[in-house]
């Protein structure tokens, strides 16, 4: 129970298979009150009610955009008044396009970086007063492979430079507010199986990216969480500014 009587944000968790609803059921295991945010407000409400029941109180599900910076304002007020002190917020919403340099339109550009970067931004901006005020915080933002070795397999290069984005905006904030007890730190996941990759692996390309990875498989949504639980509880209470990679070793550097 490392998250006993703590309340956890974590945005873009609503999809069934995705690493936000892993992490939000592994918070719930270990005793947090969770706030799972999404742009479609219906699924955040069911994925919320299907959560386990804690001893502190309810979890809730909100409709957020995170790419709107009064959506975020708005539901972060929500989370304080339905929960309390927040003590963790997790940046995990993004969307992904494969598409070639070349064929990247202005539109293309500013719905990725909108969603994957601006959009930690402005969540964060909207809980960080909030986590100051009470002197304490963890922030975890979702990065990639792709930002650390230069494209992937389903992301284009504005999603590379989006998620590299989150790992410099991270670390600034880590600097910024360590001082005021709020640790910040990014995670980059390799090639994890979820909705957004579903059904677009075909057993060739799956056993061609295998020979890549040194643990000899694709991750799971709950290899992620694992990370996000480190994040949020008090065993990392001496981390920020840290980039952690799970990946298998696809990228060993």
């Amino acid at each position: 129970m490392l998250l006993k009587g703590k309340t956890a944000v974590i945005s873009g968790a609503a999809s069934k298979r995705g690493i936000g609803r892993a992490t939000a059921q592994l918070f719930a295991e270990h005793g947090a009150r969770v706030a799972i945010l999404d742009i479609d407000a219906a699924a955040a409400s069911e994925a919320a009610s299907s959560l386990p029941a804690v001893e502190t109180g309810q979890h809730v599900g909100l409709r957020c955009d995170v790419a709107d910076r009064s959506s975020c304002g708005d539901a972060a007020a929500k989370v304080i008044e339905a929960l309390g002190v927040v003590n963790t917020l997790i940046n995990n919403a993004g969307i992904t396009q494969p598409i070639a340099t070349l064929d990247i339109t202005e539109a293309d550009w500013n719905r990725i970086v909108a969603v994957n970067m601006t959009g930690v931004l402005f969540l964060s901006q909207a809980f960080i007063p909030h986590m100051r005020d009470n002197g304490s915080g963890s922030i975890a933002c979702m990065s990639s492979v792709s930002a650390q070795r230069g494209g992937g397999i389903f992301g284009g290069p504005h999603y590379s430079a989006a998620k590299a984005g989150v790992l410099g905006l991270a670390k600034a904030m880590a600097r910024e507010f360590g001082p005021a007890g709020i640790r910040v730190n990014s995670v980059t996941p390799g090639l994890i199986q979820t909705d957004i990759t579903g059904g677009k692996l075909t057993d060739q390309m799956r056993a061609d990216i295998i020979k890549g990875i040194p643990l000899s498989r694709l991750g799971e949504a709950t290899d992620v969480a694992n990370i996000y639980l480190f994040l949020a509880s008090d065993l990392s209470a001496y981390v920020t500014g840290a980039v952690i990679d799970v990946n298998g070793g696809m990228l060993i550097h």
